[in-house]
């Protein structure tokens, strides 16, 4: 039952990914970001590449770009480029055994629910950034992070502390929601607005 809820958790950050990107308009995609150093284009290559690097290691593979050094420019169709990345990884997890306790991810081996609800969170959390970045509303679904929490929880203190590839945790005021307190947990301001022009 978990397996097929990590399933299910990627399948929805995948969708909202490919969502987002679909709808940013053409002026912005060299917006700022939460991810400081980062324009939108630079974020929506980071998570493509980040995506790749969740389908690739199954089989051993590992993309050919760096997911921290991403390009500032797009090719022609970006929003087809990340569908086939997103497709192609959806697909090798649906082929994995529900049971399967060592599933190779770019963090190390994890249970099936966990290493999907890894790849879920980069696919989720990066198209809050473009989606806020861009103005469309950065709104996590409940159930969403619900599903990729558990993986946070896991993995992302040990990833900040020993890579730094997540900000500090910020403090949040009483009376946050779920979505609130897991962007906060990943170093992102929850009510983050871009610099004004």
């Amino acid at each position: 039952m978990a397996s097929t809820r990590g399933i299910e958790v990627l399948t929805s950050a995948h969708d909202y990914l490919r969502e987002v990107v679909a709808a940013v308009p053409e002026q912005q995609w060299g917006a700022p970001t939460p991810c400081s150093e980062w324009t939108v284009r630079q974020v929506v290559n980071h998570a493509r590449i980040d995506q790749e690097a969740y389908g690739l290691v199954l089989t051993g593979g590992r993309p050919d770009q760096d997911p921290f050094q991403p390009a500032d420019a797009l090719d022609g169709d970006p929003v087809g480029e990340l569908d086939k990345v997103l497709r192609s990884v959806a697909d090798a997890y649906a082929e994995l055994p529900a049971d399967a306790d060592r599933v190779p991810t770019p963090l190390g081996p994890l249970p099936l629910p966990v290493a999907a609800a890894a790849a879920a969170m980069d696919a989720a959390v990066h198209a809050w950034d473009i989606a806020v970045a861009v103005g469309l509303g950065g709104k996590l679904a409940d159930d969403l992070v619900e599903g990729i929490r558990p993986a946070a929880e896991r993995l992302v203190d040990h990833l900040r502390d020993s890579y730094g590839v997540f900000a500090p945790a910020r403090a949040l005021p009483d009376g946050h929601g779920r979505a609130e307190a897991l962007l906060a947990f990943l170093g992102r301001d929850p009510h983050w607005t871009p610099p004004a022009a």
